[in-house]
C-alpha cells in the first residue's frame, strides 16, 4: 500500500514538472512540428496553439487518469485512518483487562470484531502458562517466525495448531513476536483468518506490532505465573 502511494506520488510530481516546463516554454512545442503532429495540435493565426480533436481526447484521458489516481489515494488514506482508529480503540479495550485470562479473551473479541477468526497469545517455557493462553515449547517462536524475525504473515499451515478447535478453518495468519516480564519469556501474538488472502507476506504489520506492544505492557501489570 505504501509503495503504491509512493509510485503514484512520483508519477504526479513528474507530470507536474512537465506541465510547468511547457507553461514556461510554449515555444518548445510550437517550434517542433513533429511533436505538434504527435500531440494532435496546430498553431492558429494568432500564434496560439489550437488543440485538435486528438489532443482534446488525450487531455480528457489524462484528466480521467488523474481523477482515478486521486480517488485511489483518497481511498487508501481513508482505509489507513479507519485502521488506525480501530487499532486505537482495540488498544484501549486491551488496557482495560483485569487479568491475563481477560486480556486473552478481549484480544479474541477484538479479532472477531474485525472479521477475523480468532486471536491468541502463546508463551514459551516450562513455567506455567496463564489461563486462556497457549503453551509453546522452548524455541518454538523461532521455528514459527524464523530466527530473529519479529513477524510473519501468510498461509502458514504449521501455525494453525495455535487455534486449537478451529485450526482447520484458518487460511492465513499474522504472527508477532512477544517478550514479556523480566527475565523475558518469549511468546507470540497470533491472529488467524479464514481467508488465505487476509494475511500475505508482502503486507505491512505496523498496526499489529502496536497491538503486540500493548499486550506486552498490559500483561506485565500482573506477576508472571
Amino acid at each position: 500500500m505504501t509503495d503504491l502511494l509512493r509510485a503514484e506520488s512520483h508519477e504526479w510530481a513528474r507530470d507536474e514538472a512537465i506541465r510547468a516546463f511547457l507553461r514556461s516554454r510554449p515555444e518548445f512545442v510550437r517550434g517542433d512540428p513533429e511533436l505538434m503532429q504527435a500531440l494532435g495540435v496546430r498553431p492558429d493565426a494568432a500564434n496560439v496553439i489550437d488543440f485538435g480533436p486528438e489532443a482534446l481526447s488525450r487531455v480528457a484521458l489524462a484528466h480521467k487518469r488523474e481523477s482515478r489516481v486521486r480517488r485511489r489515494i483518497e481511498a487508501v488514506a481513508r482505509a489507513n485512518f479507519d485502521g488506525q482508529a480501530k487499532t486505537h480503540d482495540a488498544a484501549l479495550h486491551l488496557m482495560g483487562a483485569t487479568g491475563h485470562a481477560d486480556l486473552a479473551a478481549r484480544l479474541d473479541d477484538i479479532a472477531q470484531g474485525l472479521g477475523l477468526a480468532a486471536a491468541v497469545i502463546a508463551l514459551e517455557g516450562p513455567e506455567h502458562t496463564p489461563d486462556g493462553w497457549r503453551a509453546l515449547a522452548e524455541g518454538q517462536c523461532d521455528l514459527a517466525l524464523g530466527d530473529r524475525k519479529a513477524a510473519r504473515l501468510g498461509a502458514l499451515p504449521t501455525a494453525r495448531g495455535l487455534f486449537l478447535k478451529i485450526a482447520d478453518e484458518i487460511g492465513s495468519v499474522a504472527l508477532i513476536r512477544l517478550s514479556i516480564w523480566s527475565p523475558a519469556r518469549a511468546g507470540l501474538l497470533a491472529f488467524g483468518a479464514a481467508s488465505a488472502e487476509a494475511f500475505t507476506p508482502d503486507m505491512g504489520h505496523e498496526l499489529i506490532d502496536f497491538l503486540a506492544r500493548v499486550v506486552e505492557r498490559t500483561a506485565e501489570r500482573w506477576p508472571a505465573p
